[in-house]
């Protein structure tokens, strides 16, 4: 690939990115959704289907092995600024409501995403591909929640300091640690060979975490105490944490549990003080989200053909999917926040939130998409439900206002 033509791409997907994000916003939308949607257009399900020669030009076969690293670079960085952002302090606080909510919002919808699977298996298992492996995918991708949309929801919203946004919010960020532990075992499963035998991928994730907890932590911990009153991080300091990011990366896609665990856990362990978390996130946040995380969004798109939903039949079955996605996750929210205690509308507030799926659902689709679990057909169809349960977010929160008020 001719470095021209990576810099046409660099450009289209930058301004396809941020017009696309600034006309959604406009219709209360969040701008990630916007980025998505972009992705989307630029592929064979709209650019690609009316302009395949242009598109081709653009976009040859060629470069996506390209595309595709420096994006990974990108998602590195995302999930290290996700991990970061997480507060634990407000986990503790609101612990047993959102432990109660987040377990229920994996458990149901998981439970629910396995019995899916069986019932698509004969249609829809990829050749040579064992149907627990596809069972626990498309479990996981019933089950998790977009922490970063969500918050970005809750903030413009301005929902942040009610009941409702706090509890959330934690229950969010307690099914985004649980989730992407429970990917990690999924993803150690299917990818057991002679080298990623299950106990090696367990013990060497045992004394993984063990490591970023009682030695990566201090560590860093012992540097933000230095440089807690700074108002910038030495060049030495982002090699620094660049490098143990790296490292930590490393060693989850060698120990076969993905590179993504181990920046997000990167992330987690870094120190709690906010200022010395927010001067990494600025540094990093600009490059990765601007420049880098639109490359794995048109990567989504190249993989998604609209299209190849185009039969009665296969729209039927799409929306069973969304149908089936909406009822485990709204629906085990509302339940679980009810049976804590929680009012109908917050309850009904926290299930539509814990609902929104986003970019987090894209990551795994996409890995399972890598790992050839998900077939071109049904990675399009979960493309297309992470879509919708998205984009119903804020509408939804807007009919519930409606609604209560009403009656209030």
């Amino acid at each position: 690939m001719s470095l021209t033509v990576f810099l046409l791409q660099l450009i289209i997907i930058i301004v396809a990115s941020r017009l696309t994000g600034i006309a959604v916003k406009r219709i209360g939308q969040p701008v990630v959704m916007g980025e998505i949607i972009a992705g989307i257009a630029l592929g064979p399900s709209l650019f690609g289907h009316f302009f395949p020669d242009v598109s081709e030009m653009i976009f040859p076969a060629s470069s996506l092995g390209n595309l595709q690293m420096l994006s990974q670079v990108g998602l590195i960085l995302f999930m290290f600024v996700i991990g970061m952002e997480l507060d634990l302090n407000i986990i503790r606080n609101k612990v047993r409501s959102a432990l109660v909510i987040s377990y229920a919002s994996i458990l149901i919808p998981f439970g629910m995403g396995m019995g899916l699977a069986w019932l698509l298996a004969d249609d829809f298992l990829p050749a040579g591909v064992p149907l627990y492996a596809f069972a626990l995918f498309t479990g996981i991708a019933m089950s998790i929640t977009a922490f970063p949309v969500l918050a970005r929801v809750i903030r413009e919203r301005g929902i942040s300091n009610t009941r409702m946004g706090i509890i959330a919010i934690t229950a969010a960020a307690l099914n985004d640690v649980m989730g992407w532990c429970l990917l990690a075992f999924v993803i150690a499963m299917v990818r057991a060979d002679g080298l990623h035998t299950p106990l090696y991928t367990l013990g060497g994730t045992i004394l993984y975490i063990a490591a970023m907890l009682f030695i990566v932590r201090p560590f860093f911990r012992r540097i933000a105490e230095r440089k807690v009153n700074l108002t910038i991080i030495r060049q030495s300091t982002m090699a620094i944490i660049f490098i143990v990011l790296l490292l930590s990366s490393l060693c989850c896609e060698a120990l076969g549990i993905h590179a993504l665990f181990g920046a997000f856990m990167t992330g987690i362990v870094m120190p709690l003080q906010w200022n010395f978390r927010k001067l990494i996130i600025d540094k990093i946040e600009d490059v990765a989200l601007v420049l880098l995380l639109p490359l794995f969004f048109v990567l989504t798109g190249l993989r998604t053909e609209i299209g190849l939903v185009n039969t009665t039949e296969l729209w039927t079955i799409c929306l069973m999917i969304t149908m089936v996605a909406i009822a485990g996750k709204l629906g085990g929210s509302y339940l679980a926040a009810r049976y804590t205690g929680e009012s109908k509308y917050d309850s009904l507030g926290i299930g539509i939130l814990m609902n929104t799926r986003g970019l987090m659902e894209l990551i795994i689709l996409n890995i399972g998409y890598d790992l050839g679990i998900l077939s071109p057909h049904v990675f399009t169809m979960m493309v297309i439900m992470a879509l919708a349960t998205t984009l119903m977010t804020n509408p939804l929160l807007n009919l519930a206002d409606r609604l209560y008020k009403k009656r209030s």
